[in-house]
């Protein structure tokens, strides 16, 4: 049968609009994309991406107490580097040390755990341990100084709930300002760390908020909370 004009093109048009049509969805399946959860090579996503990576500010887990502690890799020489305050007192480099927790210290748990006499004295790795460490970690933060006068700390100490030998959680630290050579370690952090085990374990501070003030800033943490310094 004989088509006029019209109709002819009025049907060619219908054809192209549905091979226009079969090739968009063609062209959503070819490949191009790959399954949830994946890149477009089918690779995964880099663990930096938004789906992967932990909540802003939050501290690692480690792996808690051990019943016999090997001795952990430390970072390259060189790679970590301290930082100070205005008045000099020293604090470590986030990257390298950003603190790790005890998995065995939660709200829960603090009087069988910090809050019991002696808790800490059973989870402390041995010297024969973190001194190979100490050693390897001056390395990686290019500590010159006297060993004996710089401290292998706990950023997160053990009585607040730090991991007890996470490299995370351990850095060399050198003496404060007005530290005395061959005194050894002499460090006012250590005063910092009792007052807020002692506010944690009275319920004038949360565990976890005080884990988070003196991973960041240790010269600060006690004012952060509100706390006596």
């Amino acid at each position: 049968m004989r088509l006029s004009t019209r109709s002819y093109s009025a049907r060619w048009a219908a054809v192209t609009a549905v091979t226009v049509l079969a090739t968009a969805v063609a062209g959503c399946s070819s490949g191009k994309t790959g399954k949830a959860g994946t890149d477009p090579k089918g690779g995964t996503p880099p663990s930096g991406s938004a789906s992967a990576s932990a909540p802003s500010g939050s501290i690692p887990v480690g792996p808690g107490p051990q019943s016999a502690y090997t001795v952990q890799r430390q970072p390259a020489p060189g790679t970590c580097h301290f930082r100070y305050t205005a008045d000099k007192q020293p604090l470590p480099d986030p990257t390298c040390t950003p603190g790790a927790t005890n998995p065995k210290v939660t709200p829960q748990t603090l009087k069988t755990t910090i809050c019991q006499s002696g808790y800490t004295k059973g989870i402390r790795p041995p010297v024969s341990i973190t001194g190979r460490e100490k050693t390897a970690n001056a390395k990686s933060y290019g500590y010159t100084g006297s060993p004996h006068d710089a401290e292998y700390d706990h950023l997160i100490s053990l009585q607040l709930g730090g991991d007890p030998n996470d490299p995370r959680n351990l850095w060399v630290e050198p003496p404060s300002p007005g530290h005395k050579p061959g005194a050894g370690p002499n460090n006012p952090k250590d005063g910092v760390e009792n007052k807020l085990k002692a506010a944690i374990c009275s319920g004038k501070a949360d565990l976890g908020k005080a884990q988070q003030a003196i991973a960041h800033d240790w010269t600060t943490a006690l004012s952060s909370l509100g706390l006596k310094e």
